[in-house]
């Protein structure tokens, strides 16, 4: 039961974190001169809500399974007003700083964490792959989610820091358009394909 409870979880937090690794590019698109600190605060904003996210998930399943299946309707339309809110005004940002050249504004923290909740409101559903265990067991699958998330992340993160430095005054602009795609895949796949 182990191995798969840490196969499983492997692959759930790898296929969970690749939203949250094109938030954390686009978060290093918009600053390429961020520090090592905020790289780790950035990524662990991500893993810590695509921890939780699973663990309500499974509470809910758990305890308030009615309520729980009638809001999974909504998830996609959730992530893709956040998203497309947060993306929006990273584009009307990077526009308006490129035409004054003024320094780019950081994602602030009340940002990252709409960001978090928007790239890990899908992962509400993996409540119900984790459903028939105990909360020990589910506890360890949300955290080894978390961490797989942490790295994926932090190396978005990183990889975005290194193109956003090339791309100077774009960056903010691109990072905007790359949130607004991710809340449209996100509504699209959670509504027509999912």
């Amino acid at each position: 039961m182990w191995v798969e409870l840490i196969l499983l979880s492997l692959g759930e937090g790898a296929s969970l974190a690749m939203d949250a690794f094109s938030v954390s590019l686009a978060n290093g698109l918009n600053e390429p001169r961020l520090k090592k600190r905020r790289i780790f605060e950035i990524a662990g904003i991500f893993a810590a809500f695509q921890f939780l996210m699973p663990m309500i998930g499974w509470f809910c399943v758990s305890t308030l399974t009615d309520i729980f299946t009638v809001f999974e309707r909504f998830i996609p339309w959730i992530a893709l007003g956040l998203l497309g809110f947060i993306g929006g005004k990273m584009l009307y940002e990077g526009v308006k700083n490129s035409e004054s050249d003024e320094e780019k504004p950081a994602v602030g923290l009340w940002a990252l964490i709409v960001q978090g909740i928007a790239t890990s409101i899908d992962a509400l559903s993996v409540g119900f792959t984790i459903s028939e265990y105990g909360f020990f067991e589910a506890l360890i699958s949300c955290a080894i989610i978390g961490v797989v998330t942490f790295f994926i992340c932090a190396a978005g993160v990183v990889i975005g820091k290194k193109f956003g430095m090339g791309l100077a005054g774009k960056a903010s602009i691109l990072g905007g358009a790359i949130l607004i795609v991710i809340g449209i895949w996100i509504f699209v796949k959670g509504v027509f394909l999912g």
